[in-house]
């Protein structure tokens, strides 16, 4: 098969290859033949989308020449960032399939049904991340969002600083009532991957969760074994 084509919204291409990094080591494990795994970086819009004008660029950036044609060569796409920014103009563009990070991690996270939260860095964006729980019909099961203190642009250049004030959200998300917990963001990629294991309850990547929606949608053959699809996808990833 050809590749899967890893689109980050933002500007940031260390957040492309991080993302990129991921979701190669996910295929890898989880997959009897792995896909290669490309990254595709925004040429316009914002290093980290904090707000809803920066979602706003973002999702207008998805409709970019050079994107669309390097979208077109994938035989499936990731759209990298927590609000989905333009997944429907796409997937309207495009033949294969198309998953947002957002919607598949909230997915996974409600899988059950259970009770799931949302811990994350931008509180700008609390508004919108409420509406996409609506949107996905998951409004049922969700606890809430905790948001980390502090501007997220400085604390992601901070991991350590960030990871720890993930981690009380995280908790706060426990506190409320949450089974599981989604890590709300692609930059936060690396922060959910550490953290998982610091909590009896799944953590949600959401790239780990976007890569297994897009393998089922693609129909590709899971490892042999009890832990080849995850319950959770991401969890603890």
């Amino acid at each position: 098969m050809s590749h899967i084509l890893v689109i980050n919204p933002n500007t940031s291409s260390a957040t492309t290859q991080m993302m990129v990094g991921i979701a190669r080591a996910w295929f890898a494990q989880h997959l009897a033949e792995p896909p290669a795994v490309a990254g595709a970086t925004a040429a316009r819009g914002a290093p980290m989308i904090v707000d809803d004008a920066d979602l706003a660029v973002a999702a207008a950036a998805m409709g970019d020449a050079d994107l669309l044609r390097q979208a077109r060569q994938a035989a499936g796409v990731i759209v990298g960032a927590f609000g989905d920014p333009g997944i429907d103009a796409l997937r309207a563009e495009l033949a294969v399939p198309v998953v947002g990070i957002g919607e598949a991690a909230m997915r996974a996270a409600a899988a059950g049904p259970r009770r799931f939260g949302i811990a994350t860095t931008t509180p700008r964006l609390g508004a919108s991340i409420a509406a996409s729980v609506r949107r996905h019909g998951l409004e049922a099961w969700f606890t809430g969002t905790r948001f980390t203190d502090g501007d997220p642009r400085a604390l992601g250049n901070a991991p350590q600083q960030q990871e720890a004030r993930l981690a009380a959200a995280v908790q706060a998300c426990i506190e409320d009532g949450a089974q599981a917990v989604i890590i709300g963001g692609g930059p936060l990629g690396e922060a959910a991957r550490a953290l998982g294991p610091r909590f009896p309850l799944p953590v949600i990547g959401p790239v780990p969760a976007a890569c297994e929606a897009l393998a089922r949608a693609l129909r590709l053959a899971a490892r042999r074994g009890p832990t080849a699809w995850p319950a959770a996808a991401g969890a603890k990833a």
